[in-house]
């Protein structure tokens, strides 16, 4: 019995290690994160909009639809008033994603991300700090187009610690 169980796993590692051998890394840019729509900001008073994020990413291929990875999520912002601080806010996921539809022209594919999202309080006058929280990424709908056999454009809506909306492309390597 142990023996069958560990050809079962043996070649189920063999499957999945043959399909990851694909990668892609990805950037992006978000607008309207997470860390505006929510108080990621240690309850600080008159903190401006971000200007959105910069996302990059390194996904792996595990199945013919699905893509794992981890993705590092960049942001920032400031306060208004006399003590005019700033906000750096860095958000660590991982990722995955998973085409439910595709032809020759555009694949479709729903995301999800899970981590951890740190906020560098930058008070002015004060000792900086971090405060750490949730950070997460729901996609329902995505479209990625692929411009050669090795640059695809894509673009995602959702919400999360990447953006409401996200755009960006993605290269085989």
């Amino acid at each position: 019995m142990l023996k069958k169980l560990f050809a079962v796993i043996v070649a189920a590692a063999a499957v999945m290690g043959a399909n990851a051998q694909k990668a892609e890394v990805q950037v992006s840019y978000g607008a309207y994160t997470q860390m505006d729509a929510t108080n990621m900001h240690d309850g600080w008073h008159g903190v401006n909009t971000a200007w959105g994020s910069l996302t990059g990413a390194l996904n792996f291929k595990v199945h013919p639809k699905i893509w794992i990875g981890p993705s590092y999520t960049f942001s920032s912002t400031s306060t208004k008033g006399p003590d005019a601080s700033h906000i750096a806010y860095h958000a660590v996921m991982f990722n995955g994603r998973y085409q439910y539809y595709g032809n020759s022209i555009v694949k479709l594919y729903a995301k999800l991300g899970l981590g951890v999202e740190f906020s560098y309080m930058q008070p002015h006058g004060h000792d900086n700090y971090t405060k750490t929280y949730c950070a997460y990424q729901i996609v329902p709908i995505g479209a990625q187009v692929d411009l050669t056999r090795s640059v695809a454009m894509f673009g995602e809506a959702g919400f999360g610690a990447q953006g409401l909306f996200q755009f960006g492309f993605r290269f085989k390597i």
